[in-house]
């Protein structure tokens, strides 16, 4: 067997938005991947589903895996023939033990590249406002590593970094916090010099704390910093608040869960990160097609409604199946239940006769029946479990609704209920909701959580009424859309 190849990789400081390319790509093709603490849980979502997954976390005085073995664990899954990436934090050469890691695969004589990450040396900072160097203040920054060796004591020339009159930027120093600023104050720093500690940067959830050299030590240990953390001193410091646009967003520091489907790309998640939420992404339903051609008669109708973009793929997937296409929609008029579902259409190039001003089933069941005359056949497209609102409401009309099941919608459970449980009680969060699926699942997956008094935000009335019937307070937004929940929440961030 030909051996496999060594990927290295540098995942960046957090945020998923700062993986290279490069990096992306290498993470996609890869059959292993062996990662870190460090790596973020939203760049670890991107890990193909088949590859083989390899926690080898290590945190400050503790190793999940030992350096030597995880050595060994890379070389040996590429003697397999696997692809394998080493996914680590920031840059790998950057303190990183990169190096360390490419000597055994270098003896081994297996194939091996370098993918570099962005450091947090440089990110953390710039996301909390401080450029590590600026012509007025600094021409220089400095990378030194503030962690010793196990047993050893920190060895750094503290005189000489205080000569060079640059950005001193400490990794992985919060446990040397004290004597780090104590050394720097003892080869004659002033105590007034500016200094700053950032906790998860480039995270949503980060943190930073703005002292000087003399008292960032007491400042941190007040705020309660941890790992991982890194540190600076110098003049730019005092820049942070004038340049701070990260914690200025108008959801930072807010927690937000949101559930959604396992089969669509994440999109309401993202919207609220870039406005600075903190959120939780929870895929807690699964939509399948039913894969079936569609029955002879469900043509032989007036009119054909969708109620979501997904039930749009499914029904072309059955026509197709069916080996017929959009021709064999002539006559038939078509209704959508909003925007995103008829943009949908448009993809397939039809254009909706009838989209409701509110979208949800209620308005489109009303739409429909001011625009259709009694004993007009009406296919209803929707999943094979169904309320059955639409329907009721045509038939009740003197329609003749048909009803056409296209998908199957599946209850996932949490992946981590008792991480969930905990970020609901401690930090009390907004829970968004885009189906009444979805809150019946979350619900099922915490069977003994009482959900009174939680806040709900909820894509339509259908929605909050299911998760009002769960004990949620609820609200709605004015549109039945991803960009109006987001903005809902963003104009309301104390909801």
């Amino acid at each position: 067997m030909h051996n496999g190849k060594i990927t290295l990789v540098g995942a960046g400081p957090g945020d998923r938005g700062l993986l290279t390319l490069r990096g992306l790509e290498a993470l996609q093709g890869a059959e292993v991947v062996v990662y870190d603490r460090l790596v973020s849980d939203d760049i670890l979502a991107l890990i193909p589903a088949g590859a083989e997954k390899i926690n080898v976390g290590k945190a400050s005085s503790h190793h999940l895996v030992r350096q030597p073995d995880i050595n060994r664990i890379l070389v040996e899954k590429a003697k397999e023939g696997k692809n394998v990436v080493r996914l680590k934090g920031g840059d790998p050469f950057v303190f990183g033990r990169g190096g360390e890691e490419l000597e055994l695969p270098a003896e081994e004589g297996i194939p091996f590249e370098v993918v570099p990450g962005i450091t947090s040396a440089v990110a953390a900072f710039a996301y909390a406002g401080i450029p590590v160097t600026h012509r007025d203040y600094c021409s220089s920054f400095h990378v030194i590593t503030g962690h010793a060796r196990e047993g050893g004591e920190l060895s750094i020339d503290f005189d000489a970094l205080v000569r060079l009159h640059g950005t001193l930027i400490f990794l992985m120093g919060v446990a040397s916090l004290g004597k780090l600023m104590q050394g720097l104050l003892d080869a004659g720093m002033e105590p007034s010099m500016p200094a700053a500690v950032v906790e998860n940067g480039t995270r949503t959830n980060q943190r930073k704390v703005i002292a000087t050299v003399s008292t960032l030590e007491s400042a941190a240990s007040a705020a309660d910093i941890h790992s991982p953390a890194i540190i600076a001193v110098g003049k730019v410091c005092a820049l942070s608040d004038r340049f701070d646009w990260f914690d200025s967003r108008p959801l930072h520091g807010k927690r937000i869960l949101v559930t959604r489907s396992d089969s669509s790309p994440a999109k309401l998640a993202p919207a609220l990160q870039k406005l600075g939420a903190d959120v939780l992404d929870l895929p807690v339903i699964r939509t399948e097609p039913l894969g079936e051609p569609l029955p002879p008669e469900s043509l032989d109708v007036n009119w054909i409604t969708f109620s979501s973009k997904f039930g749009v793929r499914c029904f072309f997937d059955a026509l197709c199946r069916s080996g017929l296409d959009t021709r064999a929609l002539h006559g038939i008029h078509i209704a959508a239940v909003g925007s995103v579902t008829a943009e949908e259409l448009r993809r397939y190039g039809i254009i909706a006769d009838l989209i409701p001003e509110t979208f949800d089933g209620e308005h489109l069941a009303q739409a429909l029946i001011d625009r259709t005359d009694p004993y007009d056949r009406i296919l209803v497209c929707e999943a094979k479990i169904a309320k059955g609102g639409l329907m009721k409401k045509l038939g009740e009309a003197m329609r003749i609704p048909v009803r056409l099941p296209l998908y199957d919608t599946i209850p996932l459970p949490l992946r981590d209920p008792e991480t969930v449980r905990r970020i609901l009680l401690e930090e009390r969060p907004l829970i968004t909701f885009t189906s009444a699926s979805m809150a019946e699942s979350f619900a099922a997956s915490l069977p003994d959580m009482d959900f009174t008094g939680f806040h709900a935000l909820c894509i339509g009335e259908k929605t909050a009424a299911a998760a009002l019937s769960l004990g949620f307070e609820t609200a709605v937004p004015p549109e039945a859309t991803i960009d109006s929940m987001a903005q809902y929440i963003s104009a309301h961030p104390a909801y």
